[in-house]
């Protein structure tokens, strides 16, 4: 199994204003399948919003959730 990815402030804030919810989950240190198992039972642990088939997540709400002020 892979070493999990380190993000830093500015790879995360990097990625715009919404990402996907696998590399939310990368940020929060969990893998693809916990991601979306995560998003799909509405315990995701930031908020996830479903746009067609895409689950998508708020980056602010990503940097707030790591402790760092937006």
């Amino acid at each position: 199994m892979a070493a999990a990815r380190a993000w830093s402030v500015e790879q995360v804030r990097a990625l715009g204003v919404t990402t996907d919810v696998v590399t939310a989950g990368s940020v929060l240190g969990f893998g693809r399948t916990t991601a979306y198992r995560l998003a799909r039972d509405g315990q995701f642990p930031v908020p996830v919003r479903k746009v067609g088939g895409r689950y998508l997540v708020a980056v602010a709400h990503l940097l707030q959730a790591v402790g760092i002020d937006t």
